[in-house]
């Protein structure tokens, strides 16, 4: 099985003397890499996996902190996506038992809100704020996979 290899051009800009990329373009390496994303949004779940699948990640999701602690107790994953602002266990809560659980899978947490704790933003290894969603997320990826 070969590795699966993407590289993520950004969309360009015609200033009318020359198109530029708004950034470099980001290597991917997602071939058998698994994702968790957890959120209490369903919407939100099903985009997530969708845009993720298309660059050849495999996603679980989870509509709950102890949904997703359940599948990272079952499934080996590589990287964790969990929402801050969910009931009954918020991300920072999630981050720390998924901690215990995976030390080795780095841990993204997405917010709506701009005032997360400070605490909760040093329990985890990235944060991309849910508005920059679509532009953050597989660098921060890619750059963690670096690690």
């Amino acid at each position: 099985m070969s590795n699966f290899e993407q590289t993520l051009t950004v969309k360009t800009i015609d200033t009318g003397i020359a198109s530029q990329p708004m950034r470099p373009s980001i290597h991917l390496k997602s071939q058998g890499k698994i994702v968790l994303c957890i959120d209490d949004n369903h919407e939100v779940l099903e985009c997530e996996k969708e845009f993720l699948e298309s660059f050849g990640y495999t996603v679980l999701t989870a509509p709950s902190g102890d949904k997703g602690l359940e599948l990272a107790s079952t499934h080996s994953v590589d990287v964790v996506i969990v929402d801050y602002c969910m009931p009954e266990m918020n991300g920072h809560e999630v981050a720390i038992e998924m901690r215990r659980l995976r030390p080795q899978a780095p841990i993204i947490m997405l917010s709506g809100a701009t005032d997360v704790p400070e605490q909760a933003l040093k329990s985890v290894d990235a944060f991309v704020a849910k508005d920059h969603l679509a532009s953050r997320l597989l660098p921060t990826i890619a750059e963690l996979q670096e690690c």
